[in-house]
């Protein structure tokens, strides 16, 4: 375990929406487990992984270095958001 505080789910909505404004993003958490929901065209034509591939890029660092433990990822296009 490093040294580096855990994050809030405030300063997490913060880096995914500075690093993807595209997307619309919701993030909670408890500081130990993190539920990212993401809502964007960007999603379109991808599967389940690649979709995952994007959030995790985005944040690897903050994973890597431990100050985010777990996340769980729903990243949907607007379409699928909206039932259509």
């Amino acid at each position: 375990m490093s040294g580096k505080a855990v994050m809030s789910p405030a300063e997490i909505l913060q880096i995914l929406q500075s690093e993807a404004p595209e997307v619309n993003w919701t993030v909670d958490g408890d500081g130990y487990k993190y539920q990212v929901h993401a809502v964007g065209d960007v999603f379109s034509g991808l599967n389940a992984v690649k979709r995952q591939q994007f959030v995790y890029q985005l944040l690897n660092p903050y994973i890597a270095d431990g100050r985010i433990h777990a996340v769980t990822i729903v990243a949907q296009t607007p379409a699928e958001h909206s039932g259509a």
